[in-house]
């Protein structure tokens, strides 16, 4: 059997403080990896120092997108690349260090014995660090919340560290996906075991991000709680 081909797809907007130690961190942590940043027209150079990266290291590539289109969009489109290309596993991975390097290795061993592994705060042995109580307070609900609507078993349904077979996402209709904040990551593990796939939950210690300014607000929220009801009751 063929080693894997595993592709890290990292989106960023306005992450030039995190790109570099995110970029060494990745490959360090899995060398057979290649990296794509998908940035989304970043105004702090980020975009630059991407290709910069890119032109030093072949591991390296860059996705340039001209509008700030939403974090799902951004996966969608690197997906796509990735799909285009041999790659034979996936990753949704953010690049302000809140998903560890170090479990790359270990979401990836998840793999295969599962379809999708799904870094998580909310099984035993994961956790988060460097977050108030009323933030825990309303992660850990809000996953509640969408696991009890819609009835299935992943306790950290919002969670964006995953590893995907490539097979999972070329089943998937992704263009069919409408969340593209915070409800994405809902909609895509749903569509997911909607389509029969098996997903497990690796854990993770999720730490808040030390460089740079938090993409989530309050409509990012809002729209995931009406999401859940809208897959429920099959309106998306």
């Amino acid at each position: 059997m063929s080693p894997p081909r595993p592709l890290v797809i990292i989106p960023t907007y306005n992450e030039i403080e995190n790109l570099s130690r995110v970029l060494d961190a990745v490959l360090a942590e899995l060398p057979s990896a290649h990296v794509l940043v998908v940035d989304d027209g970043s105004p702090d150079g980020t975009g630059a120092l991407a290709d910069a990266r890119a032109a030093a290291d072949g591991r390296i590539h860059v996705l340039h997108r001209t509008a700030k289109e939403g974090l799902g969009r951004a996966y969608i489109a690197g997906f796509g690349w990735g799909l285009a290309r041999d790659y034979t596993h996936l990753f949704e991975m953010d690049a302000d260090f809140s998903h560890p390097p170090d479990r790359l290795p270990a979401l990836l061993t998840a793999t295969e014995h599962f379809d999708v592994a799904l870094g998580s705060r909310w099984v035993k042995g994961g956790g988060t660090e460097g977050w108030p109580l009323e933030r825990r307070l309303l992660s850990r609900g809000g996953s509640l919340y969408a696991r009890t609507v819609l009835g299935v078993q992943i306790r950290d349904l919002t969670g964006g560290y995953k590893c995907f077979r490539r097979r999972v996402l070329e089943a998937i209709e992704l263009d069919a996906i409408s969340a593209v904040g915070y409800g994405f990551q809902i909609e895509l593990t749903w569509r997911v075991l909607q389509k029969g796939f098996t997903v497990t939950e690796v854990p993770i210690t999720f730490v808040d991000r030390v460089a740079g300014q938090s993409k989530m607000s309050g409509a990012i929220f809002r729209e995931a709680l009406a999401l859940v009801w809208k897959l429920r009751l099959g309106l998306v």
